[in-house]
C-alpha cells in the first residue's frame, strides 16, 4: 500500500524530527511520499541545522515537500519580507524574547529559502496546507462549525483537506449534505437553490516538534481513503504508537 506521511509543527527541533523520518523507515516501502506542512522552522538554536538536515536528505529517504506555516510567516515580517511590517501576534502571543531568539535563529539565507516555499498542495482530491485556505494563521479543530470547514473544502474542490496549524490530531468527517440559499434583493426573491454535498473530511496532522518527546503525525492512504495517526516518543522514552480520533459531523444548513 503506497501512503503518504504528513507532518507539520517541526519548530526547528531536529531530534524530534529524526525520530519521526526513523519511524517512517519502519514503515519500509509503504510510504510513498513525505509532505510538511509548515512550522518547519521555530525559535530553536537548532533551527539551521534542521533545515539543512530536511533539504538534504540522506540515502533512502524521501525528499519532502515543504509548504509555508505561521512561524515561516513570522520569519518573514521580522526580516521586511512579509504581508505587513511588524509582527504583533508573534509579540502578543510569545514576548520580546522569543521575537529576538527567531531572528537570531533563523538566517536571512534560510528566510530568502523560506519565501520561495508554497502555500500548499493539492494532491488527487486532497489539498495539504497549514492553515485553511484562508491563511496560515487560522486553525480548524473539532470544534470548528461543520459550514466552517465546508467552506474551506468548497473554495478549492476538495473532498480532504489536511493541515496543521492546531496542532492536533483529528478527523472531522461531513457526511452527505445538503445546502440551500435563497437570495433576496430590494426588487425581488429568488427562488430557493439546494445543493447537495458529497462526504468530505478534515484531518489534523498533528505536531512534530512542540512537546519535547513526543511527535505526532499522520499517515494517509489515498486508494483507501484511510487515516492513521502516529505518536512517536524520543529521548528517554522511546517508541511509538498508532491512534485513530474521529469527529464526525452531519449537516443541513
Amino acid at each position: 500500500m503506497n501512503k503518504w506521511a504528513i507532518l507539520s509543527g517541526i519548530e526547528g527541533n531536529l531530534a524530534a524530527y529524526e525520530a519521526v523520518i526513523a519511524d517512517i523507515k519502519r514503515q519500509g516501502d509503504t510510504v510513498e511520499a513525505l509532505y510538511i506542512l509548515g512550522d518547519l522552522v521555530g525559535p530553536r538554536s537548532e533551527a539551521e541545522k534542521l533545515v539543512e538536515r530536511v533539504l538534504n536528505p540522506r540515502r533512502g529517504e524521501l525528499e519532502p515537500l515543504i509548504c509555508k506555516g505561521w512561524w515561516e510567516e513570522q520569519c518573514l515580517i521580522l526580516h521586511g519580507l512579509g504581508a505587513t511590517g511588524d509582527a504583533p501576534e508573534l509579540m502578543a502571543k510569545y514576548g520580546s524574547d522569543t521575537v529576538e531568539m527567531l531572528g537570531e535563529c533563523v538566517s536571512r539565507k534560510t528566510v530568502q529559502w523560506l519565501r520561495s516555499l508554497d502555500f500548499g498542495f493539492f494532491e488527487l482530491d486532497c489539498l495539504l496546507i497549514h492553515g485553511s485556505t484562508l491563511g496560515v494563521d487560522e486553525e480548524l479543530t473539532p470544534e470548528t462549525p461543520p459550514i466552517q470547514m465546508l467552506d474551506s473544502l468548497s473554495r478549492i474542490q476538495a473532498n480532504n483537506l489536511f493541515c496543521g496549524r492546531s496542532g492536533l490530531t483529528f478527523q472531522y468527517q461531513l457526511q452527505t449534505g445538503s445546502i440551500t440559499t435563497k437570495l433576496t434583493t430590494l426588487d425581488n426573491q429568488a427562488p430557493p437553490q439546494t445543493v447537495t454535498v458529497p462526504p468530505r473530511q478534515v484531518i489534523g496532522v498533528g505536531n512534530v516538534g512542540r512537546t519535547l518527546g513526543q511527535a505526532t503525525y499522520a499517515l494517509y492512504n489515498p486508494n483507501i481513503n484511510q487515516v492513521e495517526f502516529k505518536t512517536v516518543y524520543y529521548g528517554n522514552s522511546k517508541g511509538f504508537q498508532s491512534q485513530r480520533q474521529v469527529t464526525k459531523s452531519k449537516f443541513r444548513v
